[in-house]
């Protein structure tokens, strides 16, 4: 099976949880830390502001308790997103505000944006589809003259660049994941980044259990009663570990190199596709703007869209979409506008296979095929 998705890991990985293991030291702690501080080299802020956590969906829903989001609230983000996004606001109680998006890109526009805003928006939360930035800055600079927090899910973005300043650093709160089937992974992982240094300091409180001081060893040096409890806030333990952390190290060293891979494999695709009849191939980003290069997507006619994609699967090709429109989930109300673009793009977009572990042969095998199965399903039924 040639696979959409894949984690690159090695015999550097394998050493670095070697070490780990040998320091008796699992949980949260000076890996861990390392780990952060080299994500905030990577993004150009101080550590922090950064909060290492065991996933993605964590630094989401962090993020939703920081801005006090409740019932009457609501939060405008694109249809096109991940569940984990709208599960975040929907659990406060607030209410998710779906826009539409560029049927092309995938990703809102500010006007998309700014379409959504009611005097009861708390937040606006972006995805960038595939690791495109998409119109992050502009829709930033729309949250600040509005006086709106924005939530950067990057969780696609983790090397992407508007005129050289990284994805996620554009908005009040942001986050990233590392699962296994990022760019960049530590099995399951994310890291949650948090403007104002207030807030982020109750990040961390609430990521660990609401208390003010950890109780324990780590507490001995400056209490006498190490064992007795602080707690300032309700929260959860949502901390990564210094295992996943120690991975995350190795492959954020490897990342400059996983990022150029996928360019060339989507470049290739990119000459490989040019001619395919029935196959219209993605926007490059706009000047200025880089992308992680985390999906490659093309758009098919809705006709034979999900036939070519099963064909494609019988021929060990896994390809696929994401993400399937939220404002068509039921758990998220029936009560939102339409959306074309969405639509557009939900019926007639598909994924093919993308990662820096693909053999240039596969991609040249994954290209063949899909222009064998596009030809098929669009020729007509013979009498």
């Amino acid at each position: 099976m040639i696979n959409v998705f894949q984690p690159s890991l090695g015999e550097a990985e394998l050493a670095a949880v070697a070490e780990v293991f040998a320091s008796n030291w699992l949980g949260s702690g000076p890996r861990t830390r390392a780990f952060e501080e080299q994500f905030a080299d990577h993004l150009g802020v101080d550590a922090d502001q950064l909060l290492f956590t065991n996933s993605c969906t964590a630094g989401l829903f962090l993020a939703a308790e920081l801005l006090e989001l409740g019932p009457g609230d609501e939060v405008v983000m694109p249809s096109v997103s991940f569940v984990a996004a709208a599960n975040a606001v929907a659990a406060t109680g607030a209410r998710a505000v779906f826009c539409d998006v560029d049927p092309r890109t995938l990703n809102p526009t500010a006007e998309h944006i700014e379409q959504a805003l009611t005097d009861r928006t708390r937040a606006v939360v972006v995805l960038h589809f595939g690791g495109d930035p998409g119109e992050v800055a502009a829709i930033a600079r729309l949250c600040r003259a509005r006086g709106v927090p924005l939530v950067e899910d990057a969780a696609c973005a983790v090397a992407s660049t508007v005129d050289g300043r990284r994805c996620g650093t554009f908005g009040d709160i942001a986050v990233w994941s590392f699962d296994a089937m990022k760019v960049m992974a530590t099995g399951d992982g994310g890291m949650l980044h948090v403007r104002d240094p207030e807030l982020a300091r109750r990040a961390r409180v609430l990521a660990y259990h609401g208390l003010a001081r950890p109780s324990g060893y780590a507490s001995a040096r400056v209490s006498s009663r190490w064992w007795e409890l602080d707690v300032t806030d309700f929260g959860r333990r949502v901390l990564g570990n210094d295992l996943t952390a120690a991975i995350g190290t190795v492959q954020l060293r490897r990342l400059p190199e996983f990022v150029e891979r996928r360019s060339a494999v989507a470049a290739a695709y990119d000459t490989l596709l040019a001619d395919a009849e029935g196959v219209r191939l993605p926007l490059r980003p706009a000047a200025g703007r880089t992308s992680s290069h985390y999906f490659y997507w093309v758009q098919l006619d809705p006709a034979v869209r999900d036939r070519v994609a099963a064909t494609l699967l019988e021929r060990d090709i896994y390809t696929t979409f994401r993400y399937p429109p939220l404002h068509r989930v039921p758990a998220y109300g029936t009560d939102h506008p339409e959306l074309p673009g969405t639509d557009e793009a939900a019926e007639s977009t598909l994924l093919l296979p993308l990662h820096q572990a693909l053999t240039d042969e596969e991609v040249a095998t994954v290209a063949r095929e899909l222009r064998a199965a596009v030809a098929h399903h669009a020729a007509p039924a013979r009498v």
